[in-house]
């Protein structure tokens, strides 16, 4: 496929953009000081090298009260050598490199700077902190926005071709243009003109600062997605007005980090929010980048093409493959590694305060140290299961030159990654095991499905090495009546095997046991496109519309017997799993020790209160963990040289690890 729209030029004001794909601010905790790293500046290499027209790198906190860990910092002139080693990199490779100015305002916390007090619109408390700010005086108010400007000719001077405005998320700006936040009384509060003045002032002032020529973007939120707050409506309306204060581009994103709108996980449909871009973009004639959720080059094109917006970003995209924009414009979009939406490697640890990497590639953050190398002595490897441990061990041992033979027992590839395949929100998982089979195909990985690993068969493949990567098996516990009829695995039921009947109580309130919750609830409600046709042609009220998106034909219980259920869940994404089994109806009880299955249901303890209970069901399900499938390491001794055991098979955890194991061996071997 051809994507002439996604790969044409772009002028922004007096800057030459070669295509229109951008790597929106991220993250990363890769400048544990604040200065520029050497890790920072590979990182934005190999993305410029990949081939994307525009980074955008940041948040670059403007001065000592609006920072976070880790952040690229620009409020000092100290950092502008570094930051001109990280502009020379980028540029050298043909991208173009813009800063991104922050100021946190109310989501700062005031243990990140010092136990100052973070500074708002208003003192209003945040949600996110758990604090609450002081509300600017009037006098600080254009002492912040000089900040801003400073910061902005600092960028410049560092070779930045471009500055960025963040005004959305939440941050300080958001904080003066919503009314949730924005309590004044003065000409900066009260109607929206007014509490639109302190983002137009800033953009008025930063571009004095570095002259009509220079570019100036804005981040601006299409919608804040909080009750009461603004909508598209007012966001272009601000958009409008700071267009006319010299802004040149206008990249827009969703909700505030406060939203309970789910942004970024997989509940959120591809390309979600672009109608928000759309909306901006009927009100400005500057261009308009559309963001969240755009994967896919093929759905850069048809965004660009139809006119939606003029530029798409791609960050955790390019997080996931860096080579993403070359392999689509070189006609080998299919071996893309494509973001999945997972947030185990990028968001959830930055909520842990950790460096970013990647489920899809464990390089991220890594690439100096983890050079795929050619293999100085190449050999003949057997990889045993075709999980995604193993197919990131093929697949990188392949890639050095290595003769990888892939062998698994069931017809397909993937795993436990393909129970993913019928849990609402999940199905995206499947795309890590589609590319990593692309891309053993064009590595000329020698597959064997419906193949059982047998004494027999290596002595037959002579292999070199072995990498044993034949995941867990469901570890069933030793509760009386776990083996009555009534009685089914998690596995099996999210696979398709077993049915359960209409009252079903699922075991264990681990990720696979809401997972399986959230497929059993879903059953019987109405699906995206029967909602589609049934709003569009009025057929039926939209309470019962709604009604019938809410409930199923089961009645779904969980029993964890920890006081939390969903541990094992990522921060970013519990909440929206919580949320969808609240929406749905399921019951989650926490602190409840099973302790007999019964052919009518479940007794349990209840940890807390010290009491017995009971519940009816006519199926329990058993999601109460795994263990390891590895006793073809034993059956293997004296058989071959060489046994590498990787990923569940090693020990049960999430495919983030695995991924990393599989890619770790292949580099090793």
């Amino acid at each position: 496929m051809d994507y002439p729209h996604l790969f044409s030029p772009i002028m922004v004001r007096s800057l030459e953009i070669r295509n229109r794909i951008v790597m929106t601010a991220m993250h990363l905790s890769y400048t544990p000081e604040g200065d520029v790293t050497e890790r920072l500046i590979e990182f934005y290499r190999a993305r410029a090298r990949g081939g994307v027209g525009l980074i955008i790198v940041g948040g670059c906190p403007i001065d000592e009260y609006g920072s976070m860990a880790g952040m690229v910092c620009i409020q000092q002139d100290r950092f502008i050598p570094g930051l001109k080693r990280l502009t020379s990199a980028v540029k050298e490779s043909g991208a173009r490199i813009a800063a991104q100015l922050y100021q946190a305002g109310r989501y700062t916390h005031s243990s990140m700077i010092g136990g100052k007090k973070p500074f708002s619109s208003s003192a209003v408390r945040s949600k996110l902190t758990g604090e609450t700010p002081r509300a600017l005086e009037l006098e600080e108010i254009p002492l912040v926005q000089e900040a801003f400007a400073k910061a902005a000719l600092r960028a410049k001077e560092a070779g930045f071709d471009a500055v960025e405005i963040l005004g959305s998320a939440g941050y300080l700006i958001s904080q003066f243009l919503s009314p949730l936040t924005n309590r004044r009384e003065d000409q900066y509060g009260g109607s929206l003109e007014n509490r639109m003045r302190f983002g137009i002032e800033v953009v008025e002032k930063v571009r004095r600062a570095v002259g009509p020529g220079y570019p100036v973007f804005i981040r601006l939120a299409g919608n804040d997605f909080m009750e009461g707050g603004n909508t598209n409506r007012e966001a272009r309306s601000f958009a409008s007005e700071v267009e006319k204060a010299g802004v040149d581009l206008i990249d827009v994103t969703g909700g505030w980090h406060e939203t309970r709108i789910p942004q970024l996980t997989m509940f959120v449909p591809s390309k979600a929010f672009v109608y928000l871009a759309q909306g901006i973009k009927s009100a400005v004639s500057v261009p308009v980048i559309a963001s969240n959720r755009i994967n896919d080059p093929a759905l850069g094109e048809e965004i660009i093409r139809n006119g939606e917006a003029d530029m798409v970003t791609m960050a955790r995209a390019l997080l996931a493959d860096p080579e993403l924009p070359n392999k689509a414009r070189e006609g080998k979009a299919h071996l893309i590694y494509r973001c999945i939406a997972c947030n185990q490697g990028c968001f959830d640890r930055i909520f842990q305060y950790k460096p970013v990497t990647c489920l899809v590639n464990p390089r991220a953050g890594l690439e100096k140290e983890l050079e795929i190398a050619p293999a100085p002595n190449p050999r003949k490897v057997l990889v045993i299961g075709g999980g995604p441990a193993g197919l990131k061990a093929a697949c990188t041992a392949a890639e050095r030159g290595h003769r990888v033979t892939l062998v698994e027992k069931e017809p397909g590839l993937g795993g436990q990654v393909l129970l993913n395949r019928h849990i609402p929100g999940r199905k995206e998982m499947l795309r890590l095991v589609e590319d990593l089979t692309h891309n053993l195909e064009a590595l000329g990985v020698t597959v064997m499905t419906r193949t059982l690993a047998d004494r027999a068969l290596v002595s037959s493949l002579e292999p070199e090495v072995v990498v044993l990567a034949t995941g867990a098996r469901p570890q069933v516990p030793d509760i009386p009546g776990a083996s009555k009829s009534n009685v089914v695995l998690a596995w099996d039921v999210l696979s398709g095997k077993i049915t359960t009947g209409r009252r079903a109580v699922v075991v264990g309130g681990n990720a696979v046991g809401l997972e399986t919750a959230l497929f059993l609830a879903s059953q019987g409600t109405l699906p995206p496109e029967v909602t589609h046709f049934l709003l569009v042609n009025k057929a039926e009220t939209l309470e019962t519309i709604e009604r019938l998106l809410h409930k199923g034909n089961k009645e779904v219980t969980v029993l964890e017997m920890t006081g939390r259920a969903g541990a094992d869940i990522g921060s970013s994404t519990r909440w929206t799993v919580m949320a969808e089994l609240r929406r749905l109806g399921v019951r989650v009880q926490t602190g409840a020790r099973v302790t007999e299955i019964t052919e009518s249901g479940v007794t349990f303890q209840r940890e807390k209160e010290g009491t017995e209970d009971s519940l009816g069901a006519d199926t329990v399900v058993l999601a109460t963990g795994a263990e390891p499938e590895n006793g073809l390491a034993k059956e293997f001794e004296g058989l071959v040289r060489e046994i590498r055991v990787i990923g569940d098979a090693k020990e049960p955890r999430n495919a983030l690890e695995a991924v990393r194991e599989g890619f770790l061996v292949g580099l090793e071997i």
